[in-house]
């Protein structure tokens, strides 16, 4: 059974940093894209970035240049480094994965097959 586990969130100080982590199991994540997104409190989903499973990385306007995503398939495991947190970005944050590209339609979530539970980030003083 295919599964993600993210992990790694935490309450954070503006300007902090945190390395979020997503664990795959059941399936080789090597051959799928993998997509970070972040639902805020009161607010819709939005995608984040999304990896190809060659590595390139596509990014929302919101965060590029301050996350960066990466994966490691030895490991069967993505990770997205978030660096100058502030409080809009406090939220429940998921990864998904299960499709091979990350199309245009990949900040909409709806391709993917695949969910973790998610892992809460707080930006906070």
């Amino acid at each position: 059974q295919a599964q993600l586990v993210e992990s790694g969130g935490d309450l954070v100080q503006p300007g902090g940093s945190l390395r979020l982590s997503c664990a795959a199991s059941g399936f080789a994540l090597e051959s799928y894209a993998i997509a970070w997104f972040r639902q805020a409190p009161g607010k819709q989903r939005e995608g984040l970035s999304c990896i190809t499973a060659d590595g390139r990385p596509y990014y929302d306007h919101s965060v590029k240049g301050r996350f960066t995503a990466s994966r490691d398939n030895a490991k069967n495991t993505g990770y997205l480094q978030m660096n100058s947190l502030n409080p809009e970005d406090t939220g429940v944050y998921y990864c998904a994965s299960n499709i091979p590209r990350c199309d245009t339609t990949w900040p909409t979530g709806a391709d993917f097959g695949s969910w973790g539970q998610g892992t809460q980030v707080t930006v906070s003083s």
